[in-house]
């Protein structure tokens, strides 16, 4: 009897339906699992015929499936379970998987159906389809997307290709181009300058103030010449990337005091430069020659941007971490507008007016540094002057 009562409480709280029909597929009794899965009251199923809870093809095939079990005992559904559907009272279906199992009892055949709600699986398995659908969708989309956009890429590559190379003919047509004026140019601006010397020498016994005076201005205008193809050259070697640095120890007090005296000669009307080191050491490890060109250039502008009776502070400095070159001069100054473009190539200030100059050297200046590892910054005031400071990391 005990027995009993658990088996019932079982069947009676089962997540499952479980159903239970005679041999002829008469319903005996349904759990309260199964009547909520067809929507069914016990007084409405008990005594009725399964196939009333089928669907059509079902609902006509259940009578002869029994019948075709008694006469042949083949089984189709018994023990084996499969998935089929189920008929609701309001007329709607749903899936579940039905597993059949035979039981004998008292010369009694009873068959016992354990329903398994698959809905919310089958909702889940739709939604997963719809997913997969959209997302295929999704997926062909973009593969055409992307296959216009790898088209347009390789006709863009093609372009590309194609601007490159005629850029880079241009770029060896300009480079050709400048080493040829540079070649052409340099002939005659030597033989210029020789002549203005030759004139100035045979002149002196006259003492003629104009001549020396006229002498001067053409050794001045081929100096600007001459300093101008010097820029053109060297942005061309840089935009070409044949600029490499050669980083060997050389002596920074000597190269700068034959700087200073270099450049003196061509200081205007009592224009001093001053030289002065800091630090007991004088070698560096860096590119003697860029560096020369980066301490003329910056000391040549102090020249130009600077009045008469004026002094230009020329300093080095070697410390345990870095060497510095400091320009500082008195001059016009650079306008605050101008500063941030102030390294661009072929910029001038505003304020320089008919000061001669190509707008370049400040670029090349801070592009060899760069080279060299090194940094270039400046403080400028107008009518106060500028300070250049060049510093590199030892």
């Amino acid at each position: 009897m005990e027995n009993a009562r658990l088996l019932h409480s079982i069947i009676e709280t089962a997540i499952d339906g479980i159903i239970t029909i005679d041999s002829k597929g008469i319903m005996e009794s349904l759990n309260p699992s199964a009547l909520r899965l067809f929507g069914y009251n016990i007084d409405e199923v008990v005594g009725e015929n399964i196939s009333m809870l089928m669907p059509e093809p079902d609902h006509s095939a259940h009578d002869e499936y029994i019948g075709h079990y008694h006469r042949t005992h083949e089984k189709h559904i018994i023990g084996k379970g499969r998935e089929v559907r189920g008929l609701r009272k309001d007329g709607s279906t749903f899936p579940f998987r039905l597993a059949v199992s035979e039981v004998k009892y008292e010369d009694r055949t009873i068959f016992t159906g354990f329903i398994h709600d698959l809905s919310k699986e089958k909702e889940a398995e739709e939604r997963l389809r719809e997913y997969a659908t959209e997302l295929e969708g999704l997926v062909e989309e973009r593969t055409k997307s992307l296959k216009k956009t790898v088209t347009a890429l390789r006709e863009a590559k093609e372009e590309v290709s194609l601007s490159l190379e005629k850029e880079k003919e241009l770029n060896q047509m300009k480079s050709r181009f400048v080493s040829m004026a540079s070649h052409e140019f340099r002939t005659p601006l030597s033989s210029v300058q020789l002549s203005a010397s030759l004139i100035e020498k045979y002149a002196q016994p006259y003492e003629n103030p104009q001549i020396a005076k006229h002498v001067h201005k053409i050794k001045n205008a081929v100096g600007n010449l001459t300093t101008i193809l010097n820029d053109f050259l060297s942005l061309e070697k840089l935009e070409a990337g044949r600029v490499e640095p050669t980083f060997q120890q050389f002596d920074l007090v000597k190269l700068a005091e034959e700087i200073t005296e270099e450049m003196q000669m061509i200081a205007k009307q009592d224009q001093n430069i001053i030289y002065q080191h800091t630090g007991l050491e004088s070698m560096v490890m860096l590119d003697q020659n860029l560096l020369k060109n980066c301490m003329i250039n910056l000391i040549n502008n102090a020249i130009k941007y600077s009045g008469e009776n004026t002094f230009i502070e020329f300093n080095t400095e070697i410390s345990d971490q870095q060497c510095i070159v400091t320009i500082k001069d008195n001059g016009i100054g650079i306008p605050d507008s101008d500063q941030v473009h102030l390294f661009q190539p072929f910029f001038r200030a505003h304020n320089t007016g008919s000061i001669p100059g190509t707008g370049l050297g400040l670029n090349i200046v801070l592009r060899y540094a760069g080279l060299m590892n090194g940094e270039v910054q400046f403080e400028s005031k107008i009518n106060q002057g500028t300070t250049f400071v060049l510093s590199f990391n030892k």
